[in-house]
């Protein structure tokens, strides 16, 4: 069933959202993502591209490295792995190094529990190894 309500898009927000969305995540990533778009998941996709994307993370008070290491650790405290994944694989374009995400990890030990920092410190070492041997 469709709407005949207007769309909210803000195609100015979009597109700064989407610049920023490759920058961060990749162009592959991205054409992945939106070559799996449906009618379905469209207005999902529009709204993650603009207030994500488009709003925060476009945002000039912190770098993207500082958003990436906050974003690691929220999404490691909420246990949200496959995204979690996503933004460790995301620190090859934003900055953020090993280093980086380690302490990123040990605050969400202390803030946020052991066996939440523990399951993303074994996806990070997973991850960070697999970027590595893309690399070599």
């Amino acid at each position: 069933m469709t709407s005949d309500k207007p769309s909210r898009h803000s195609p100015s927000r979009h597109s700064e959202g989407m610049a920023t969305r490759r920058a961060v995540l990749g162009d592959e990533w991205v054409d992945r993502a939106e070559a799996n778009k449906t009618a379905f998941d469209e207005p999902f996709q529009d709204l993650i591209t603009e207030a994500a994307w488009g709003h925060l993370w476009s945002r000039p008070h912190w770098t993207k490295r500082e958003r990436s290491m906050v974003t690691i650790a929220l999404l490691a405290a909420l246990g949200h792995h496959e995204e979690l994944e996503m933004h460790l694989r995301a620190t090859a374009n934003t900055g953020a190094s090993e280093d980086d995400i380690r302490e990123a990890l040990m605050h969400v030990a202390i803030y946020a529990g052991v066996p939440a920092a523990n399951h993303a410190i074994k996806i990070a070492k997973r991850v960070l190894k697999e970027m590595r041997e893309e690399q070599s």
